[in-house]
C-alpha cells in the first residue's frame, strides 16, 4: 500500500514506493559512501539518507527512477527526513504514475475553455488574432494546459501554468478597470504569453526539471522566439504593437538580476510584473504552509524561496480561543451553467477570486 509523503509522521517506519527527485553519492569521514536523496510523490518531497551498504546499490538506480524503500522517519532541522535501511529499484508495473505527479485540482479542459473565452472577448483585432494563432496550434494548446508553472516554487504541478495564467487573468481584469489608462487587451495578452516559453523550458514526463533548451536559453527567450513565429501568420500586425508585446514578455520578471533583460517601461508591463509576482508569492506561501509536515508549532520550516519561516496563522489564532476548532473544508462548488457574472469574470475557485469578481460586478 502506498504511503504518501504528507502522511509520514515522526518515528514512523515507512515502507513504500517513491520517485527519486535527486540523488547524490557523498563520502563519510571514513571515506565510505553514503546516499543523499530527495524522494517524492504528488503530495510533496522528502529528504532521505542511506548510510550503510551503499556501495552495493548506489549504481542500481538513478534520478527519475521509482524505488521501493524501507526506513525510519525522523526530524532533522525542523524537516522530516527518512533514514533508509533498504532500497531497490522498482519497475513501472509496481507503481501507479498518478501517485507521483501533482496535478491541478481544476479540470484542465475546463480551464482551457475558460482561457479561450477570454480570448474570444478581446476587442483589439490584432491581439485577438495573435492569441488565436497561438492556440489554434494543437501542440501549443496541449502543452499549455499540461505544463507546470515552475519546477518547484509556485504552481509546480501538472496544469499549473494555465491555472496561474487564469488566476492572473482575474487580477488583470480587476486592476484594468481600477486603472482606466490601462489597455486591458494588451495586459491580457501579456498575461497569456509571459510564461508561454515554459512549455518548452520545463520537462515534466517523469519529474519536474529543465530541458536542454530551457537550461541554455530560458523561457523568456523561448517565448520571444514563439512570438516571432506566430506573429508572421497574423496579417498586418502593427510593428509598434509587436514591440510592446515583446517588451512585456522581456520585462515581466521586473529586474535584470531576476532574469529580465529589460525593466518594465510602460503601464501594462509594470502591472503585469507586479501581478505575476503577487500571484506567485501568494501561492508559494500557501503551499509552504500546507506542506509543512511537522504537526507541532506555529511556524513552518525555513522556506528558502521566500527566505523566511512562515506563521501558521489559523493555529496561532486558535491558541487564544479555547473553543476554536479548525474550519471545516468547504464543499466542492456544484457545476452550474455560467451566469452573466461568471462569464464576464470567471474565478479560479478561491475565496479571494470570488471577492474580486464580486467587486468587479459592483463596478458595472
Amino acid at each position: 500500500m502506498k504511503t504518501f509523503v504528507n502522511e509520514i509522521e515522526q518515528n514512523q517506519t515507512v515502507q513504500s514506493y517513491f520517485l527519486v527527485l535527486s540523488k547524490e553519492v557523498r563520502q563519510k569521514k571514513t571515506g565510505e559512501p553514503y546516499l543523499s536523496l530527495v524522494l517524492g510523490d504528488k503530495t510533496g518531497e522528502l529528504d532521505a539518507k542511506m548510510w550503510d551498504n551503499v556501495a552495493e546499490i548506489m549504481d542500481t538506480f538513478d534520478r527519475n527512477d521509482y524505488v521501493k524503500v524501507r526506513g525510519a522517519a525522523t526530524v532533522y532541522q525542523n524537516r522530516m527526513q527518512l533514514r533508509v535501511d533498504r532500497l531497490s529499484r522498482a519497475g513501472e508495473h509496481d507503481v501507479d504514475p498518478g501517485d507521483y505527479f501533482p496535478c491541478s485540482k481544476r479540470d484542465r479542459e475546463e480551464m482551457m475553455a475558460e482561457l479561450l473565452g477570454h480570448i474570444a472577448a478581446m476587442r483589439n483585432p490584432h491581439l485577438k488574432a495573435l492569441m488565436e494563432a497561438f492556440f489554434a496550434d494543437p501542440a501549443i494548446a496541449l502543452r499549455f494546459k499540461t505544463a507546470p508553472a515552475a519546477k518547484s516554487i509556485h504552481h509546480a504541478w501538472i496544469g499549473g501554468l494555465i491555472e496561474h495564467v487564469l488566476s492572473l487573468m482575474t487580477l488583470a481584469k480587476f486592476t484594468a478597470k481600477h486603472y482606466p489608462d490601462v489597455d486591458e487587451d494588451l495586459l491580457v495578452t501579456g498575461v497569456i504569453l509571459h510564461d508561454i516559453g515554459k512549455i518548452h523550458e520545463l520537462s515534466y514526463e517523469r519529474a519536474f526539471g529543465y530541458t536542454d533548451e530551457g537550461q541554455l536559453t530560458g523561457h523568456i527567450l523561448i517565448a520571444l522566439r514563439m512570438l516571432d513565429e506566430k506573429i508572421r501568420n497574423v496579417s498586418g500586425f502593427p510593428p509598434k504593437l509587436r514591440m510592446l508585446v515583446e517588451h512585456m514578455i522581456a520585462s515581466h520578471h521586473g529586474l535584470m538580476e531576476y532574469g529580465s533583460p529589460k525593466v518594465p517601461l510602460f503601464l501594462e508591463a509594470m502591472l503585469l510584473h507586479h501581478l505575476d509576482n503577487l500571484d506567485s508569492k501568494m501561492e508559494t506561501v500557501r503551499v509552504a504552509i500546507e506542506r509543512d509536515v511537522l504537526m507541532g508549532g506555529n511556524w513552518t520550516g525555513w522556506a528558502s524561496s521566500l527566505e523566511r519561516t512562515l506563521l501558521k496563522k489559523d493555529r496561532f489564532l486558535a491558541e487564544d480561543d479555547p473553543v476554536a476548532t479548525p474550519p471545516a473544508p468547504a464543499p466542492p462548488a456544484p457545476k452550474t451553467t455560467k451566469t452573466a457574472k461568471s462569464a464576464d469574470y470567471p474565478t479560479t475557485g478561491s475565496l479571494f477570486a470570488e471577492k474580486l469578481s464580486g467587486a468587479l460586478e459592483d463596478l458595472k
